[in-house]
């Protein structure tokens, strides 16, 4: 069986809005493994950006557990949850997140500098990384002076710089053209090919198209659950879906199988 990274376990997330109460997680269980490549899908106000947020650690249930390497950490403190996250997780988001001051360069350094990486370790591995993603011409070059797409490009880079075991994207194509997109996806699935763990929350089936699970979430809970055939065998069988789910899979990924949690 492959390892378990992130596990949420039941985990409920409500706000409080004046009088109102609003539910952004209803009892949500959700297994992240080991080279994972999972697409999360979903209306507007589902729940997903929320799910994200939870595998991430930068927000914590308020009811339900967030297991991280087999370690409960929902009630850790904000430093020591800072410091698994800094480690374990990548961050890619829609609108960028880029620090307009800084160069390209500056930009996929800067996470080392938390972990006071030497300044000529992180400029050589920010470069590397950059040059892996076809911006070594762009290293000197601020934000404001690249197309959304080498935006991204630098994004991505920033999210590998400490090495993470686990990408998390939202909306990552949601800013950018289709043939962008499809350069995005691209890149995507040759870091999945080289073992790195993903998960993407999206509209754009381009990218459901290549991932190995998709997860359907509305009103906090989720409602379908499938994974690849491949997948499956990958994981040597047995898979738990979300919610405790039996595991089905599908010969290709698309095709409704009927798999559902019933949303109360």
């Amino acid at each position: 069986m492959v390892r378990e990274i992130i596990k949420l376990d039941r985990i409920s997330k409500f706000y409080q809005m004046g009088d109102s109460r609003v539910d952004a997680l209803r009892e949500l269980s959700l297994t992240i493994h080991e080279n994972d490549y999972m697409s999360v899908f979903g209306p507007s106000g589902s729940g997903k950006s929320t799910l994200l947020h939870m595998m991430g650690l930068l927000d914590v249930p308020s009811s339900g557990s967030v297991f991280v390497d087999g370690k409960d950490v929902s009630q850790l403190p904000e430093n020591e949850l800072a410091r698994i996250r800094g480690k374990k997780v990548g961050f890619i988001f829609q609108v960028f997140n880029l620090v307009p001051s800084l160069t390209a360069l500056e930009n996929v350094a800067l996470p080392m500098m938390i972990y006071d990486v030497p300044q000529r370790e992180r400029e050589k591995r920010a470069e590397e990384l950059l040059i892996s993603l076809d911006m070594g011409d762009r290293l000197r070059h601020l934000p404001g002076e690249l197309s959304g797409g080498q935006r991204q490009r630098v994004a991505i880079a920033r999210a590998l710089a400490n090495n993470p075991e686990v990408i998390l994207a939202d909306e990552p194509t949601g800013n950018l053209d289709s043939k962008t997109g499809e350069e995005v996806v691209s890149i995507f699935n040759k870091l999945h090919a080289a073992g790195k763990t993903l998960v993407v929350v999206t509209h754009d089936p381009d990218i459901a198209r290549n991932t190995d699970e998709v997860v359907r979430i509305r009103d906090g809970q989720v409602v379908e659950h499938e994974i690849s055939k491949e997948h499956s065998i990958r994981a040597g069988g047995g898979m738990e879906l979300a919610g405790g789910l039996k595991s089905k899979v599908n010969e290709k990924l698309g095709v409704k199988t009927g798999i559902k949690n019933k949303v109360k």
